[in-house]
């Protein structure tokens, strides 16, 4: 009985830290969203809550209410941006959420606060977005839930809970991945998301090839379209297949698309190539995928 009692009681502790920074967030009609302060004067929230560019409004943990302004959005995401005027506020503890596990426990933070606990049950796999393994969660994420914060046992911020996907869907959006949103939105203006400009399926790589390489890999990844002036278009032809990038094996789409990341535009980059019949070297330069452009 010792032990529950001391668990809850760090449950709630925890829960307290966490709420000093989540805010209401008024972006939608009726029910307002949740939303962390991430860092000094920078509020983050879930984007498909945020229905207007303007006349938001957010509401402290204190109760007071005050404007706010649109930085930027990543619909991908599903991650908005918000300023406000920052002072005397608290701002959210965040954690390295590479280090969460399918089996913590966790809680989802609403405003009031209000709380709801369960544990990570899956991390990526069919849970993806915008290139980026997700948590999925069992627990319940109630109306106004979508933004806030998801937390470890030390109230410390791992995710941004969201529903935003499907209703049937609880999902958290790992910190490490809101960090780098928050850092292109601050000097950008925007999120940048690196491309190389082609389609791709997943194929399976020749038992000749294999041996030759010396490699256990049994899938790669077919060029199937080109875009012209694309940064493929300078090396890659239709009917290549890409068995690594950089030294990383690449078995499937999703592999190749976390290989591009933002932080990696204008690198030149080495492609592992099997073009008929034969590997060869192909140099690329990971390019800033331009507005809806695949």
């Amino acid at each position: 009985m010792d032990k529950l009692i001391s668990l809850s009681e760090e449950l709630a502790a925890a829960v307290q830290h966490a709420g000093r920074a989540v805010y209401a967030v008024h972006g939608r009609p009726r029910v307002p969203s949740s939303g962390v302060h991430w860092r000094s004067g920078l509020v983050v929230t879930a984007n498909h809550t945020v229905q207007t560019d303007s006349d938001l409004t957010v509401t402290g943990p204190d109760g007071r209410t005050a404007p706010a302004t649109l930085v930027g959005r990543d619909s991908a995401l599903d991650v908005a941006l918000l300023k406000i005027d920052a002072a005397d506020r608290a701002v959210a503890d965040v954690a390295d959420s590479d280090r969460v596990r399918v089996g913590h426990m966790v809680l989802a933070v609403g405003t009031g606060p209000r709380a709801s606990w369960g544990v990570v049950s899956a991390i990526g796999g069919a849970a993806r977005r915008s290139g980026t393994d997700v948590f999925s969660l069992d627990l319940t994420l109630y109306p106004g839930f979508s933004g806030g914060p998801l937390v470890d046992v030390s109230g410390f911020v791992v995710g941004l809970s969201t529903s935003g996907a499907a209703r049937q869907l609880q999902l958290a959006i790992p910190a490490n991945a809101i960090g780098r949103v928050v850092d292109d939105l601050v000097r950008h203006g925007r999120v940048r998301h690196a491309y190389l400009g082609i389609g791709t399926q997943p194929v399976r790589v020749p038992d000749t090839t294999r041996g030759a390489q010396g490699e256990a890999q049994r899938t790669a990844v077919i060029v199937v379209d080109v875009q012209p002036g694309s940064p493929a278009a300078a090396g890659l032809l239709i009917g290549d297949v890409i068995l690594s990038l950089d030294g990383q094996a690449i078995n499937d789409p999703l592999e190749l698309r976390s290989v591009l990341r933002a932080e990696r535009i204008g690198q030149r980059v080495r492609a592992l190539v099997l073009r008929a019949g034969q590997v060869i070297d192909v140099e690329l330069v990971i390019g800033e995928r331009p507005g809806r452009a695949r």
